[in-house]
């Protein structure tokens, strides 16, 4: 979920989904080592966040070690091990879903990462690199034994990316595997996905993914449901609004704060937001226009104008009012 959970959007989840586990954005282990400064700005953590893990990834095994030691300095409450992202420039460099081919490494890497930290390790991993090799229940029994806390699998295999269906019948195989906490992920898109999941597959925790960005009325909807909770509802569009200019005001305050660069802290952080600021108002009919303004905006007064263009235009008339 790289440039999607950052500090300002998972403090915004926690706020209004409440309870549950989130995670950074994933860190590049050896980006940390030859560059920490910029590294750390991923890992730094706040309070309203917690519980919160932070994911690391590389082929090294010190390398990784001495990443997780900083993640711990910086007071996660977890260390996450990306054994799970398929992205071809990830996987060149021997790290994600490609330690998948080289279980032995992906043990030394735990191994190496459990004895460097005090805090809990878990690991995100795949099903296997292709179709033909299910390694994810060997692989993760062998982490087991190295001390890993937790397991997430995401039930697909590399190869596929994010095409097909995630099949849950291999997370139940994987629970039948280990004995520590299983977490499971993979097209859960609402409280009774959840729900079918954890009975489905006898997982201890359901991650989201996908479905939470710019969407946090997403996760609320489906703690509500795993608690027994009436569903609280879909937000109007104008607290759809009011949430998408504090993410963005948040990301220019936490670029602000940043190791300053060439560009303009307010125009860096309404570019990162530009893929994400259209999908707050995707909802609503009419706004092809406005989400192809927000793709271009600049400033985070053209993001407020042009959100508040299109929340006037929900607005009915005094005329149609009136009739």
């Amino acid at each position: 979920m790289e440039d999607v959970t950052s500090a300002p959007f998972r403090r915004i989840c926690k706020r209004i989904a409440g309870p549950g586990l989130v995670f950074t954005e994933f860190v590049s282990a050896m980006a940390h080592h030859h560059n920490p400064r910029r590294a750390i700005e991923k890992m730094k953590l706040y309070d309203d966040e917690r519980p919160v893990g932070i994911q690391i990834f590389g082929g090294d095994p010190n390398v990784m070690a001495e990443a997780a030691r900083t993640c711990e300095e910086m007071g996660a409450d977890l260390v996450d091990i990306n054994m799970g992202c398929w992205v071809p420039k990830v996987c060149r460099t021997g790290a994600g879903a490609a330690l998948l081919k080289d279980p032995d490494l992906a043990v030394r890497i735990v191994r190496s990462v459990v004895r460097a930290v005090g805090v809990p390790v878990s690991v995100k991993v795949r099903a296997g690199w292709t179709w033909d090799l299910f390694a994810a229940p060997d692989l993760a029994r062998r982490f087991q034994d190295e001390g890993a806390a937790m397991v997430t699998l995401h039930a697909r295999f590399a190869k596929q990316g994010f095409e097909g269906q995630a099949n849950w019948r291999l997370i139940e195989a994987m629970r039948k595997a280990i004995q520590i906490p299983l977490v499971g992920n993979g097209d859960v898109k609402s409280a009774q996905d959840a729900l079918r999941m954890f009975r489905e597959t006898g997982c201890d925790g359901v991650m989201v993914g996908r479905a939470a960005i710019s969407n946090p009325w997403r996760l609320r909807s489906i703690v509500a449901g795993v608690k027994g909770d009436p569903d609280p509802g879909e937000p109007s569009f104008d607290e759809r609004c009011e949430v998408a200019l504090e993410h963005l005001r948040a990301m220019i305050e936490e670029q602000r704060q940043a190791p300053r660069g060439r560009f303009d802290p307010e125009i860096v952080a309404v570019r990162k937001m530009r893929g994400l600021l259209p999908l707050y108002i995707k909802c609503v009919p009419g706004s092809a226009k406005a989400r192809l303004a927000l793709s271009r905006a600049e400033s985070y007064k053209e993001v407020a104008e042009i959100l508040g263009r299109l929340r006037e235009e929900q607005e009915p008339s005094a005329d149609a009012v009136a009739r």
